[in-house]
């Protein structure tokens, strides 16, 4: 995931994937926020198709996230779910299972959707599938696509992805924005640079492109994004990509040189403060 951001929106290096919990550093309503973050973790894995899960694979879970917690807090935390009717237990045998009572609801504003489950281990499963995708294109193109132009496919499949890991990274932190537990400017400084960057990279493509990108590839399935856990909706997507790829390609050739410009253009912006600085400095200590 890093060195995909890295490649293709390096301004985004350090803080692409900062997330800032109000309740954590202040130690208050502590309880709540465990809750909402295991829950979070059973909703990626729910997404992901997978509706059993053990103490054990929340706890390592968990650990991918967020700061790290003894396994008999999770244990409680889980227990405290099931009191609440949020989970209920299955027993296999000396394996103890948790599964959610009722699956997470759809069509719910992200508000109200955020005050039960934390969305990151969600979003960043998405943006990290992606990242696997972006990393093998080559391999995608050569396996699907017709000869003759590998090379342009790759290059464009590549850039489509890119552009989709940066609207999960947008859908995401909008989400965040509106946790109870999260720091809101953190967010709104994070949503302002996503917006940047984006913009960027995709303001000549064409909208119906773009609206397709972000609502259904970028998008958890709560939110109406396409089931990817499905190995059947996995290959029409993969497919639909390469058509796209394919499609646009005139559209992602102009917008390259458009980002090649613009990005030229920051550089000596960049540049010439830098100097101007230097000039200043140098001037008070001649001074």
């Amino acid at each position: 995931m890093e060195k995909i951001i890295h490649e293709f929106a390096p301004e985004l290096d350090e803080i692409y994937n900062i997330r800032e919990d109000e309740s954590e550093e202040q130690q208050i309503k502590t309880g709540r926020l465990h809750e909402n973050r295991i829950l979070g973790i059973m909703l990626k894995f729910y997404l992901e198709g997978k509706q059993k899960v053990t103490t054990r694979e929340v706890e390592l879970e968990y650990k991918k996230y967020f700061k790290d917690i003894a396994r008999s807090t999770i244990s409680t935390y889980l227990n405290m779910l099931k009191k609440e009717a949020m989970l209920i237990k299955e027993r296999d045998g000396r394996v103890v299972y948790y599964i959610f009572q009722e699956p997470p609801p759809k069509d719910i504003s992200g508000f109200w959707f955020t005050r039960l489950f934390c969305i990151d281990p969600a979003y960043f499963y998405r943006a990290i599938y992606f990242a696997s995708l972006y990393s093998i294109a080559r391999k995608i193109v050569q396996e699907n696509a017709e000869k003759g132009n590998e090379n342009i496919l790759e290059g464009n499949l590549k850039y489509l992805i890119g552009v989709i890991i940066l609207f999960i990274l947008k859908n995401r932190n909008s989400k965040c924005n509106l946790c109870q537990f999260g720091k809101q400017e953190q967010y709104n400084h994070l949503i302002d640079e996503l917006d940047s960057a984006l913009k960027d990279r995709t303001d000549v493509l064409p909208s119906e492109l773009l609206d397709t990108l972000k609502k259904e590839f970028s998008e958890i399935q709560v939110f109406e994004g396409m089931n990817l856990s499905d190995e059947l909706e996995e290959i029409k997507m993969i497919k639909r990509l390469l058509t796209y790829a394919n499609r646009y390609n005139k559209d992602i050739e102009f917008q390259l040189m458009v980002l090649g410009r613009r990005l030229e253009s920051k550089s000596l912006q960049k540049g010439n403060i830098e100097s101007d600085t230097l000039e200043g400095k140098e001037e008070k200590i001649i001074e």
